[in-house]
């Protein structure tokens, strides 16, 4: 009896081999779904990023449509969109013409850098190094980064091709509203069916594997994100009311340095100072007076934003943001703060998991 009851529980060769054809062909299947879905992984990443980020907006428009789903969809779609496409439009479009402007001013040989205006010659002697520098480079930036050469030219073309990126960025957001938009229409079935995924993947973790991760999504998008879009818009207002050249492309990487959580500093104190030179004493105190304000106001905004208990290390959102605009572009850029930010908290929550009495009502 015993020997029988062995030789029943060994599986049979024909049910190992069927067992690997099913698993190979669910893993060609996967493959190939994986394959076609590519182009748009990190569309439809975000777009699922915005979904769960402007869920609780959406909730305030289904009480104002009386519970009516797509129209309280499509009327928060058009919002977002009609607010993001304009200012998008108009940095994009100043952007490729400066960086246009500029690619012509290097094959013609002309200025890149303009000269010191004549203010700077009551500046005091400190500065004589950094003035000294600044008209080298202002009569010919070639001799002055000569030491330098190879490595400017690798990181010049890197960041053109960067910024060549930024109308590529745009549209790739606008089609991740659009969906996020579709996604908000069946919150409801798409909420439950990633619920499920969490408990399938994470077993009885899963419910708060889930509930962290909306609240890590909240948090960055809000608190680290839309400060960085705020912050960069104010100081982008800034410069081109005050007439600063090239407004556009600091407006971008005043972004950059945002979101990375680098601030704001590397991009404004230059231009303040390079406006102090060229510029009216009244244009250049007004627009240093609304930098420092813009500077500031990431200690108001950030607390009041960020939700309490999910603040994310500053190494781990510059790592991620870093590494997504390298590997994604200027998509990357958000995405990739909000994805590491997402793993960093999840492996917090599997080393120490919370015990919770209601976990599924923290989400809503």
């Amino acid at each position: 009896m015993e020997s029988t009851h062995s030789q029943n529980s060994i599986p049979s060769f024909e049910k190992i081999v069927d067992t690997i054809i099913r698993l190979s062909v669910l893993f060609f299947l996967l493959a190939w779904c994986f394959t076609i879905l590519r182009p748009f992984v990190l569309i439809l990443i975000w777009a699922g990023v915005i979904a769960i980020a402007i869920f609780p907006f959406y909730r305030i428009f289904l009480r104002i449509f009386r519970n009516r789903k797509t129209l309280a969809a499509v009327v928060l779609t058009v919002l977002m969109l009609s607010v993001l496409i304009v200012p998008s439009w108009l940095v994009t479009r100043s952007v490729y013409d400066e960086v246009s402007q500029l690619r012509v001013l290097n094959k013609e040989g002309q200025l890149l850098i303009p000269p010191p205006g004549k203010s700077t010659q009551s500046w005091p002697s400190v500065t004589k190094p950094i003035l000294d520098f600044w008209k080298l480079a202002s009569k010919n930036l070639q001799s002055a980064m000569m030491k330098y050469s190879d490595q400017l030219r690798s990181a010049g073309a890197w960041f053109l091709s960067s910024i060549a990126g930024i109308g590529l960025g745009v549209l790739q957001f606008v089609i991740s509203v659009i969906i996020a938009g579709v996604l908000l229409a069946y919150s409801t079935t798409v909420g439950n069916a990633a619920t499920k995924i969490f408990v399938k993947l994470a077993g009885k973790n899963g419910e708060q594997f889930a509930i962290t991760t909306v609240t890590t999504i909240r948090s960055v998008v809000k608190g680290i994100i839309g400060v960085a879009v705020i912050q960069s818009v104010m100081a982008g207002l800034g410069f081109f009311i005050a007439g600063v050249p090239y407004a556009g492309v600091w407006t971008v990487a005043c972004l950059v340095f945002a979101i990375i959580q680098v601030g704001l500093s590397p991009v404004v104190i230059p231009v303040m100072i390079y406006m102090f030179s060229v510029s009216s004493t009244l244009n250049a105190s007004l627009l240093a007076v609304w930098l420092v304000i813009t500077l500031l106001s990431d200690n108001v905004l950030k607390p009041l934003l960020m939700g309490r208990g999910t603040e994310a290390p500053v190494l781990v959102v510059f790592l991620g943001s870093i590494g997504g605009f390298i590997s994604s572009g200027f998509l990357g850029l958000f995405l990739g703060a909000v994805v590491l930010t997402i793993g960093y908290k999840l492996f917090i929550v599997w080393l120490n998991p919370p015990q919770l009495e209601d976990p599924v009502a923290q989400i809503a």
